[in-house]
């Protein structure tokens, strides 16, 4: 059903915030109302004018997907305000087809600009995606590996079971909690190809990720403090901080040492050698 009156309502509201500047139209002296014309909104979208104005006027019938659409980049929705829009006319959202790996050129600025903290991007499928020089000692230079071989959950379930690393709890914790984040993003994108192939994988490869998985435990992943007894820099304590990147699924892994700290040291130390 379509909510006429919020639909109405919130096509004023965000018709109201903008200036004709915002959208590529000349500034023509004061306005006795702020936000754009009706006619500005409706000469953006692609329809008429007397359309426009009976949906702003909770009269009109209910505008199709496509119209939506055109209403959505005339007036500048982020992506969680088209959902809205199209939520309250009655129709449903597009499905999420699969993780988003472009990385915003902004994020990529934030990274090479933090020279003494270790820090990584990776989607909702553990691919890592970009990182930064501080990243190489931790996570390996990624530039000489296959994108196939990208993938934190692969190197962290390759492990033998036997091995001892998976008697220390804090290891454990944090594959239990990966795997309950990598459940998260299977139910987000049914049926996705590449995810589908990485959990048949490790199913099949990989008791400890089979045992953990079959728990059906569900966690997005949040901070927690990590404990590495690297076999080159030594014993190292630091948070890492998961970071949310606004309009994509991805996340930034930053490992936080405490100011002075002795791997706050060991971090200064290594951005010196790059």
């Amino acid at each position: 059903m379509t909510d006429k009156g919020e639909l109405a309502a919130f096509l004023k509201a965000r018709r109201a915030r903008l200036r004709p500047g915002d959208v590529g139209l000349p500034e023509n002296g004061q306005r006795r109302t702020p936000g754009l014309r009706r006619q500005e909104v409706a000469q953006l979208a692609g329809i008429s004018v007397e359309y426009y104005i009976r949906l702003e006027q909770s009269r009109g019938p209910r505008p199709s997907q496509q119209v939506l659409a055109a209403l959505s980049r005339a007036l500048l929705l982020t992506v969680d305000e088209r959902d809205y829009l199209l939520r309250v006319a009655g129709h449903h959202p597009p499905p999420v087809v699969g993780p988003n790996r472009t990385v915003p050129e902004s994020i990529r600025i934030i990274l090479d600009t933090m020279t003494e903290t270790p820090a990584y991007v990776v989607d909702a499928t553990y691919e890592v995606l970009a990182w930064n020089r501080a990243a190489i000692p931790f996570i390996g230079d990624l530039a000489t590996v296959p994108d196939a071989e990208r993938n934190i959950v692969r190197w962290t379930f390759r492990t033998a079971a036997d091995h001892p690393r998976w008697s220390d709890e804090d290891t454990v914790a944090f594959a239990r909690s990966t795997v309950a984040d990598l459940r998260a993003a299977y139910a987000r994108y049914p049926g996705h190809p590449a995810l589908a192939a990485l959990v048949t994988e490790l199913l099949g490869t990989a008791t400890s990720f089979a045992a953990m998985w079959h728990d059906h435990d569900v966690e997005i992943r949040r901070t927690h403090r990590k404990q590495v007894a690297h076999p080159e820099l030594g014993a190292l304590e630091f948070e890492c901080q998961v970071l949310h990147i606004s309009d994509t699924d991805q996340r930034m892994i930053v490992y936080c040492a405490a100011p002075n700290s002795p791997t706050a040291e060991v971090f200064r130390a290594l951005s010196a050698t790059r």
